[in-house]
């Protein structure tokens, strides 16, 4: 590698299976990766503390250390990006997952080359440059111009202020912005979250709205942006400055 080239991103597979970690590497080193391979959840935070990979894919059911425990030591000390690899479809561990900073599930058996397209797609959000500075607009300017998506990168930014979404996050709210004041139920949601037929139910849409409402608002989005329809699902509200 001369001085002018860049380290290749380095991606740290955990996943007690051989044969879809080494596929996993394959795929991985063929899009131009590094990667690394643990078969135990004992050392992946070790591992993550002392190397610093750029993204984690994560089994949530592992030898040693589970999945969940092994994130929630991580999340102790890293924002780490990390997609989990499951074969469990019980909410209560999508749930889990989320609320202690999961970035994105896969479910087992998947397309290696899905689970490529997953971790450009997240590596391109993380590393996106900032927009320039917004410019102080008037209370007439359009809500609109107020927030700025970009669908190939699965970047967004409210008032200059990069929102760090998941991809699921990112889907939804892109949902949102092109219906605007429309109201959607959950199974509307869960059709535009996911197109690889895994199984959730309407518990994970709340959590992804729950979460995508907070970070609008410490953006500065108003209060109360995604409104709850009772006995529909949620609407996306329009503001006025």
């Amino acid at each position: 590698m001369t001085d002018t080239q860049q380290p290749l991103p380095h991606i740290l597979i955990v996943e007690d299976e051989p044969k879809i970690a080494a596929l996993l590497a394959e795929y991985l080193e063929a899009a131009h990766y590094r990667a690394h391979m643990l078969h135990e959840g004992t050392n992946a935070a070790a591992y993550v503390r002392e190397k610093k990979p750029d993204l984690m894919l994560l089994d949530l059911m592992l030898p040693g250390k589970d999945g969940l425990a092994v994130l929630r030591e991580v999340r102790a000390f890293s924002q780490l990006p990390v997609i989990m690899l499951t074969a469990r479809t019980e909410e209560i561990d999508r749930l889990l997952g989320l609320e202690m900073g999961a970035d994105d599930y896969i479910c087992k058996p998947f397309s290696p080359r899905e689970v490529v397209a997953r971790v450009k797609a997240i590596l391109r959000r993380i590393h996106s440059p900032d927009p320039p500075a917004p410019i102080a607009r008037s209370s007439a300017e359009s809500g609109e111009e107020r927030l700025r998506l970009n669908e190939d990168g699965f970047l967004a930014w409210f008032d200059g202020h990069k929102l760090d979404l998941t991809p699921a996050e990112f889907r939804l709210l892109l949902l949102f912005n092109k219906s605007r004041g429309r109201a959607f139920s959950r199974e509307q949601l869960l059709n535009a979250l996911y197109d690889d037929n895994r199984i959730v139910t309407d518990r994970t849409v709340d959590t992804h709205i729950k979460n995508l409402r907070r970070k609008l608002e410490q953006a500065g989005a108003p209060e109360g942006i995604i409104v709850s329809v009772y006995g529909v699902g949620y609407r996306f509200e329009a503001w006025n400055n």
